[in-house]
């Protein structure tokens, strides 16, 4: 099946996958360093195959993630989670799955098998927004 993303499609996939790493990184994952937290997750989304891969490998428009508090950074992200998924799913149901998973798996990494309430509670509500769709 052949998908058709717009810019602004794309750019809604790169803010959901990365926006999720940001959002560990900020809530604190496990007392970690959130720059280490945010270059793991990071290299497991360049690991992604398939249309999210290459996806998330174009750097033409930037994510913007700024935002004063966790709370902040979560409106802009959790949607992006939701609509990425939507899209995806009414184009290629197996590439909605890859993306899926891709983000588990970078939230999963970050985390470098530590976990604390902070970094569940946050995990929680990624997997809540994925699974909106």
């Amino acid at each position: 099946m052949s998908i058709t993303l717009t810019d602004q499609d794309e750019l809604t996939l790169r803010t959901a996958a990365y926006g999720a790493v940001s959002l560990l990184a900020a809530a604190g994952a496990a007392g970690g360093s959130p720059h280490k937290i945010a270059t793991t997750g990071t290299l497991a989304l360049a690991s992604a195959t398939g249309l999210v891969g290459r996806v998330l490998s174009e750097k033409r428009k930037p994510v913007n993630l700024d935002g004063r508090s966790v709370a902040e950074i979560a409106d802009r992200v959790l949607p992006a989670l939701t609509a990425a998924m939507n899209l995806l799913t009414q184009q290629d149901p197996a590439e909605a799955n890859n993306f899926r998973s891709t983000v588990l798996i970078a939230i999963e990494a970050a985390q470098q098998g530590r976990t604390s309430p902070t970094v569940a509670e946050m995990t929680r509500k990624i997997g809540a927004a994925l699974d909106a769709a």
